[in-house]
């Protein structure tokens, strides 16, 4: 491609490199000159304007991103593309649900050519529908046909969305004397329905082994979520010791995410059990917000998964909590 100021004489079929303000109205940059368009610049005075020229091998850059973001898509269900304009085109989702994300693919397609770039979401990141899920963005008017095949072909099939294959859950709320009851509901409700869930049942019961398994035996929704009155210490603490009274297995206590640590993981039958940290009574971003859309989508989530979750896992620091603080200096 070459770029750089030309004649007027010598600018009809070439890429208007920077907009252009003009009496009459105003040609914006990425368009294809028309002799129209050179008498209107020299009817304002001009006698050379800033353009680019695509030379043979190139591809021009609204199709250089669809070519790409297809590549990226290839088919996946549940994804839509936008029309690429200004060289950029998106993947869009079209339903909610988490993202899986081919991490070397992105960065393969990223090293071939400075001009060819795709960005994405983290990897499974919950989105919603219409959220953007990645980007394709051609940074010159048009890149090279060689560049780009290698591009689309190292970044194909990069995306995944996958979606809830849970429709509903059940929440235990235990309590104690002093607890906070049934504070946090509604927003384990509200994080339901954003991966398109219903809370059909919420079950209170006492803080305690036999009425906790009691209750976990009596839920009927297909995710089975547990939040208790104290949080949990031990993997043999009451929760999820009621989680095997109930004849169900514990798989996990405790993640590196914060907030969000105190969470555990299990199964009931074929159900799904999560352990909610009390932390998970307020609706800021958590750690079951991690644990919850991967399982509602039935994305498995394994030892190593959760290891990987330290690595942009510290969420917000909260002030209360007792940690080490800067001292102050003695005077």
């Amino acid at each position: 491609m070459k770029f750089g100021p030309v004649p007027l004489d010598r600018a009809a079929g070439a890429i208007l490199a920077h907009s252009e303000h003009l009496p009459d109205g105003r040609l914006r940059k990425g368009q294809v000159l028309a002799e129209a368009d050179i008498a209107r610049l020299r009817a304002a005075g001009l006698e050379s304007v800033d353009v680019a020229v695509l030379d043979a091998g190139d591809v021009h850059e609204d199709a250089a991103a669809t070519r790409l973001a297809e590549a990226v898509l290839d088919g996946a269900p549940g994804l839509s593309l936008s029309r690429a304009f200004t060289g950029r085109a998106n993947l869009v989702a079209e339903a909610p649900g988490v993202v899986e994300v081919d991490a070397a693919k992105v960065t393969a397609a990223n090293l071939l050519d400075p001009m060819i770039t795709l960005a994405t979401v983290a990897p499974w990141f919950q989105t919603h529908p219409g959220g953007m899920v990645a980007t394709v963005k051609i940074i010159a008017y048009g890149v090279a046909a060689e560049a780009l095949d290698r591009a689309a072909e190292a970044a194909r099939g990069a995306i995944r969305l996958h979606r809830p294959c849970y429709a509903t859950a059940s929440l235990i709320v235990s309590d104690t004397a002093d607890g906070p009851g049934l504070r946090g509901v509604e927003a384990i409700r509200t994080r339901l329905a954003g991966l398109g869930m219903r809370l059909k049942q919420t079950l209170s019961c006492p803080h305690e082994v036999p009425a906790l398994a009691e209750a976990m035996a009596a839920a009927n929704g297909e995710v089975v979520l547990v939040l208790t009155a104290s949080a949990t210490s031990d993997a043999r603490d009451t929760g999820p010791e009621a989680l095997r009274r109930a004849g169900g297995t514990v798989a996990r206590f405790g993640i590196p995410v914060d907030p969000g640590n105190l969470l555990f993981t299990g199964r009931l039958g074929e159900r799904p059990v999560i352990g909610l940290p009390n932390s998970a009574r307020s609706p800021v971003l958590h750690g079951v917000d991690w644990v919850l859309a991967r399982t509602a989508c039935g994305v498995p989530i394994g030892d190593a998964d959760f290891a990987a979750m330290g690595v942009g896992g510290l969420l917000k620091e909260i002030p209360t909590r007792p940690q080490p603080r800067q001292r102050k200096q003695a005077g």
